[in-house]
């Protein structure tokens, strides 16, 4: 007769809920990436908030501090959208007017700057790229069905966008009190340790990361308009906010953002396309290796192989969304991963928990890290 195993049987149990678990999560993905980018929009407002409550010269309640950066920052937008917002949009407009024929234009290659040493070579190089847009036009099609296809999605989802920041003014507001009552609850079950340190290294995780990828972006902003403007990049504005933008999305939106920018100058015949891959290329460098790292801080890597595996699966899973999300979510697990397991070792050895200083850092772009025992 085969003996009843009680570890295997809780083990088999625990597994089953985890799938369970997942599953779940996977069939409110929509809904939950609604709760997570309403999380990390709190994070971006929190220090405003914090700090207008310190600069305030009497108490001031926590919901009339959060309506008043709420409202700094819309006129914030209005200002810069009335300011920027007619010159991207007439950058695009004749962008999106010019880009098919010059990509059906049999003498555009002949137009691309090339260096002395590539000159001999120019009619293989012009054939071979030539090649590559025919080859890529015959994606257009499907690409553009897909942009639509997001579009009304956005447009049929709207509700679920104005929610974000209404969602994020109730967490800066009950935050605090939200996470005292899940410490209490814990505490019932003897894990208030545990828990209280998971959910410390959480916020110091999200609050740098999040607030560290805004001035990033704001850095690549500026940065590319300011010298597009100077040197007379074509569509520089335009190009300098798609770049800025596409800094939120870790490794491959940068990678995107600089090939973006070199192909549109070149297509517009850009006579100084080196000097423009040049600047792209020292910008990547000081901003993969300064400031990044300063930003974000040093800290235990998680591995590059991880990282590219989350980017894939998290696009599988939600798109671009997905892609966003993967590092955070990796970060998070390894700190849920590696608090638990000090937990185990610390029961089993009977020994206390030693304090350990989380921080976080990046591969090349943005792989953020809990540095952890």
């Amino acid at each position: 007769m085969l003996a009843f195993d009680t570890r295997a049987a809780r083990v088999a149990w625990s597994v089953s809920l985890v799938g369970v678990a997942l599953f779940a999560v996977y069939s409110v993905r929509r809904s939950l990436l609604i709760f997570v980018l309403a999380v990390f929009f709190s994070y971006l407002l929190y220090p405003a908030v914090r700090r207008l409550e310190q600069l305030a010269p009497r108490r001031v309640s926590r919901t009339v501090s959060t309506a008043i950066v709420y409202v700094l920052l819309l006129l914030l937008s209005i200002g810069l959208l009335s300011l920027i917002g007619p010159q991207i949009a007439e950058q695009a407009s004749r962008l999106a007017e010019r880009l098919p024929a010059l990509i059906r234009d049999p003498t555009v290659i002949d137009r691309l700057p090339l260096p002395e040493w590539l000159m001999p070579y120019r009619q293989r190089v012009g054939e071979f790229v030539r090649e590559q847009l025919q080859s890529g036009t015959a994606y257009a099609l499907p690409l553009a069905r897909q942009v639509g296809q997001f579009a009304l999605g956005f447009a049929s989802n709207i509700l679920f966008v104005v929610l974000i920041p209404i969602l994020s003014f109730l967490f800066i507001k009950d935050g605090a009190v939200m996470r005292d009552g899940f410490l209490a609850w814990t505490a019932d079950r003897g894990t208030f340790s545990m828990w209280r340190r998971i959910v410390n290294d959480l916020d110091l995780l999200l609050g740098r990361y999040i607030r560290a990828l805004l001035i990033l972006s704001v850095a690549t902003l500026i940065s590319y308009s300011a010298f597009f403007t100077v040197v007379g990049v074509p569509y520089g504005l335009l190009l300098a906010v798609v770049a800025g933008v596409l800094e939120f999305i870790p490794v491959i939106g940068p990678l995107v953002a600089a090939i973006t920018v070199v192909v549109v100058a070149g297509l517009s015949g850009y006579p100084h396309l080196l000097w423009l891959i040049g600047f792209v290329a020292a910008y990547r460098l000081v901003q993969d290796y300064v400031l990044n790292p300063a930003l974000m801080s040093g800290g235990v890597a998680v591995p590059p192989l991880l990282v590219l595996f989350g980017l894939l699966a998290g696009e599988e899973l939600a798109g671009v969304a997905g892609i966003f999300l993967s590092v955070p979510v990796l970060a998070a697990a390894k700190i849920a991963v590696l608090r638990i397991s000090q937990e185990l070792r610390r029961r089993d050895a009977c020994e206390p928990m030693l304090p350990v200083p989380v921080t976080v850092s990046t591969l090349p772009q943005q792989s953020v890290d809990p540095s952890l025992g």
